[in-house]
């Protein structure tokens, strides 16, 4: 197996000469694969990426899907080439995203009936029937990679928007807000159309669980993970956190 740091290093376009592979395939490969390498297999690399190309090209195109609100999406593969993920399409498979999907969730479909496409993607090479149509020039969206600090909730936005965002940074790198100047850890949390008068981050502890407030609505918080514990259910939390008349989650984290 081949694993070198860089894809550029001569070493490893030598050996990938001698190997002298038909087709490359790539699954979720973080970096651009450079003009000598892309040369050397006799069908080029093929790229299995998680959206219907050309939405959502880049590093997190599921996470971004669902945090748009998107009901379907899929995957493709296409032929790599110099651009990010602008290369002619082999194939394609649609995938609906559910009301309570997270990225993990979809990500595992998708691993399944991805691979189904890369092997038929491949298959086709080999025999000779399948030729790649280039990608439409509408509808290209972008979706670079999240990092920690995208995954903080911002209270000020719909209930609606807030449960998509939360679902698209699940399981990593993981929705956090902050409570008491600490980070506090969110699983999936359930918007609601509350007729209670809360103020986006404000909590309310009740019979229907822990409620906060968003920049409309409200959601219901499921499990939450303090700084250096376990995952526990919002109302445990709640419980011995015991917040106070008017306390919202969101304030700035302590130095």
């Amino acid at each position: 197996m081949l694993q070198p740091r860089s894809p550029r290093e001569p070493e490893f376009l030598s050996q990938l000469a001698d190997l002298a592979v038909d087709c490359a395939p790539v699954v979720a490969y973080g970096a651009l694969v450079p003009p000598a390498a892309l040369q050397v297999p006799r069908h080029g690399w093929v790229n299995l990426h998680f959206s219907l190309l050309p939405a959502w090209r880049g590093a997190a195109p599921v996470q971004h899907a669902i945090m748009a609100g998107d009901e379907v999406t899929g995957a493709a593969t296409f032929q790599l080439e110099a651009g990010l993920d602008t290369g002619p399409v082999f194939g394609v498979v649609t995938e609906p995203i559910g009301a309570t999907d997270t990225a993990g969730d979809l990500l595992d479909r998708l691993a399944v009936s991805g691979a189904r496409l890369l092997v038929a993607t491949l298959d086709g090479l080999a025999d000779g029937s399948l030729r790649p149509e280039p990608q439409p020039a509408e509808g290209v969206s972008l979706a670079p990679r999240i990092e920690t600090a995208d995954a903080q909730v911002d209270w000020t936005l719909p209930a609606h928007v807030v449960d998509r965002r939360v679902r698209g940074v699940t399981p990593a790198p993981g929705a956090w807000t902050t409570w008491r100047s600490n980070r506090l850890r969110l699983a999936p949390v359930e918007p609601l159309s509350s007729s209670l008068a809360l103020e986006p981050g404000e909590l309310s502890i009740g019979s229907t669980g822990v409620l906060v407030g968003t920049g409309r609505g409200a959601v219901r918080l499921t499990s939450v993970q303090p700084a250096g514990k376990k995952m526990l259910p919002a109302v445990d939390w709640a419980r011995g956190a015991r917040p106070e008349p008017g306390e919202r989650l969101g304030e700035q984290v302590g130095a």
